[in-house]
């Protein structure tokens, strides 16, 4: 390849391009055809050129562009190659294939001609198979294989409506078509009557809750009304609120909430998602053992807690590779696209955000960040901000932490941030990414799943240690912060002053808003300011410690000072903490978001606080929520009468003591003398007086150990 003089390069594969002077100064292989080739500036087409008896050439002449005083002229030269010509007739001539290299180009041929048939065969093959698995198992044990049974039957039926939307999408819009027209025309009342029944259905149902649990879910609802009107006052645009995301925000929450919090069926998949997920976490120790030894769990936190993030993080790097998480990602943004009316930007973050981090979820949209608005730019920091990663959930449930709660935030938070966004920010400007462009995903770029392993083990140490080296310096600089405190307030004969007490002070009223009870409300008001100022990994360590107290049934007030919360308080602050606003989240997002769109560096810049506040907005709101629908069943249910049925002087011994003393009794772990476990967190008081009322045959209650 030569170099013409205007300094441009051409490289095709079997072409040379040289480069022809001008009369005045004609290159010396081209000596001879260059006066009469460029006098008249003609094209030169199939000039043959005898070179050793056996060279083609084509010679093709560009027009001159510009004036005659340029001097010179490209000239594109196809030929083929005489030495490769020359190997390859050699080869055919003095190589002769064998007999088992001609049988596999015959097989390799037919493969290339019936590639898709055969691979339609060995799924199909692979499908049967499993299908016959599934109906043995089903055969076999139904009620073990109902789990499978549900995960086929769901899988089949998503890919046959994939491939129907995909095959017949006009066909399907042209059917439809006259039901739309019909509910466009009748819109305009039609969502009014809708919107009625639903709040009044929603006042009527809270009246009659509250009725039967109590004021609490009273104060959970007046709570989020508070945080709408807050928001709605300190509104971008108050006047060009656009209510539909919103309401259908809050909305959304409310029935994931009310299916998961308050029916048993939701109640029941989500809580075997959490002992799955528990499950699952706990093969992070054949890895943990074999590289720090049995005694692993000596340095929990190290040793056990971080390695849950690197398997977490290889596990979702393996689903990104097979496309499972894109799928997922794409159907969770269009529901909440059609149902909220946001715009696929927002919807593909906000989705991709209940699986993955806040500086991940952007890369979902990458080539779209330098278009969208900054209503839109707002909404992905808001999304990032009130969801958490699930690389760092494994590691939440590892405390202790309801692995169920857990996950029901992380879903219940990606409509929440949608409609705290949007009323926080409205949309003044028209999007210019269409669904169809944000909806395209890349399945990354391994090349192979153990690369995509590798790649995801890799992509975890800067979060580990991230995640270690920030906890480290927050709770050196919180140890610091009291003692600094204590010797200010010592000074006025207030040494209680702390960190924690300002922040109960301060976040106090959002808490009780929340639903929390007064008594515990300055405890999660201590958890929300760990949180805020730190990160939400020190909240939870903290939520963990009080958990673990109030597991073990101990005194709860020593001195004066409370130990541990009730279990409604602990639900409503596992969700209020669930999410990454926090100061030092707010650095990562603006340098992940720069670096990925430069030309936006001034909005990013200036939005961010905004959905810093949002984002902690949007997590209290779930929280509100779950204070709305938490039934509480646990604290007035069994656990509660048991613990304070048998202090009473007015104790009667009804068919509900019995009942709830007989589960007990049947949950309990009897393995000999002192030795003896109650089940499901009950107490070991409550396990004494429940073994006293029915003087069991199965238990010796001389067994029990004795309690303080």
């Amino acid at each position: 390849t030569s170099r013409s003089d205007t300094g441009k390069e051409f490289q095709p594969s079997c072409k040379m391009n040289l480069e022809l002077k001008s009369p005045a100064a004609p290159s010396a292989s081209a000596q001879g055809h260059s006066n009469s080739a460029f006098q008249d500036e003609e094209f030169l087409e199939n000039q043959n050129i005898s070179e050793n008896g056996s060279i083609n050439n084509r010679v093709v002449q560009s027009r001159k562009q510009g004036s005659s005083k340029q001097g010179h002229n490209q000239i594109m030269i196809e030929q083929d190659s005489p030495g490769n010509k020359e190997d390859t007739e050699d080869d055919q001539d003095t190589h002769q294939k064998g007999y088992l290299e001609r049988k596999y180009d015959t097989v390799c041929n037919f493969y290339r001609k019936h590639k898709t048939i055969l691979r339609n065969i060995i799924w199909g093959i692979l499908l049967t198979g499993f299908l016959i698995l599934v109906t043995a198992a089903c055969v076999l044990n139904f009620r073990r294989a109902l789990p499978l049974f549900v995960i086929t039957v769901a899988t089949i039926f998503f890919v046959v409506w994939d491939h129907l939307i995909a095959k017949y999408k006009h066909r399907i819009g042209e059917v439809l078509s006259p039901g739309r027209r019909l509910l466009s025309s009748h819109w305009f009342w039609l969502k009014w009557l809708i919107w009625s029944m639903f709040i009044l259905g929603a006042i009527l149902w809270l009246a009659l809750d509250t009725a039967k649990l109590g004021k609490l879910q009273l104060v959970s609802f007046g709570g989020l009304i508070m945080y709408i009107i807050l928001l709605f006052l300190f509104s971008k645009h108050p006047t060009k609120v656009y209510w539909r995301p919103v309401f259908w925000g809050i909305g959304l929450q409310f029935l994931l909430g009310l299916l998961i919090l308050r029916t048993t069926p939701g109640f029941i998949v989500f809580d075997w998602l959490g002992k799955q997920v528990q499950t699952f976490l706990g093969y992070t120790d054949a890895g943990a053992i074999f590289v720090f030894g049995e005694k692993y769990t000596n340095h929990f936190f190290a040793f056990k807690v971080l390695p849950i993030v690197v398997f977490f993080s290889t596990v979702m790097s393996m689903l990104y590779y097979l496309g499972l998480m894109q799928w997922i990602i794409r159907k969770v943004g269009w529901l909440m696209l059609v149902t909220m009316g946001s715009s696929p930007i927002e919807s593909v973050v906000a989705a991709g955000n209940i699986f993955i981090g806040q500086t991940e979820s952007p890369l979902l949209v990458r080539p779209y960040l330098p278009h969208v608005t900054r209503s839109e730019l707002h909404a992905i920091m808001t999304a990032g901000f009130s969801t958490i990663a699930g690389s760092v959930l494994g590691a939440y449930i590892s405390f202790g932490v309801s692995s169920t709660h857990l996950l029901t935030a992380s879903v219940m938070s990606a409509p929440a941030s949608l409609a705290v966004a949007k009323l926080f920010w409205p949309e003044t400007e028209k999007p210019k990414v269409t669904l169809k462009s944000a909806m395209k995903m890349e399945n990354g770029d391994s090349r192979n799943l153990l690369e995509a392993v590798t790649q995801g083990a890799s992509s975890s140490i800067p979060l580990v240690a991230n995640i270690a080296v920030n906890l480290i310096a927050f709770l050196a600089l919180l140890s610091f912060m009291n003692s600094a405190l204590a010797w200010f307030g010592s000074m006025v004969d207030y040494p209680q002053l702390s960190f924690e007490l300002i922040c109960s002070y301060i976040f106090m009223p959002f808490s009780f808003m929340m639903g929390v009870d007064w008594q515990d409300s300055f405890m999660v008001a201590k958890l929300i300011g760990y949180k805020t100022f730190f990160n939400e990994f020190v909240a939870y360590e903290h939520l963990s410690k009080l958990i673990n107290l109030r597991k073990e049934a101990g005194p709860k007030f020593v001195n004066g000072v409370q130990q541990y919360m009730s279990i409604r308080s602990e639900t409503i602050a596992t969700y209020a903490l669930c999410g990454f606003a926090n100061f030092g989240s707010l650095g990562i997002v603006i340098s992940g978001l720069t670096s990925m769109a430069p030309s936006r560096k001034r909005d990013i810049a200036s939005g961010a606080m905004r959905a810093l506040i949002a984002g902690t907005t949007a997590c209290f709101m779930t929280a509100c929520i779950a204070g709305m629908l938490s039934s509480t069943l646990v604290d007035i249910g069994c656990h509660h009468i048991l613990e304070n049925t048998f202090n009473s002087t007015a104790f009667s011994n009804t068919s509900r003591v019995v009942s709830c003393c007989q589960s007990l009794l049947s949950s309990t772990v009897v393995k000999g003398p002192n030795e003896v476990i109650p089940g499901e967190n009950y107490s070991l008081h409550a396990l004494k007086d429940c073994c006293k009322l029915l003087n069991p045959s199965t238990l010796n209650c001389s067994w029990i150990p004795n309690t303080l």
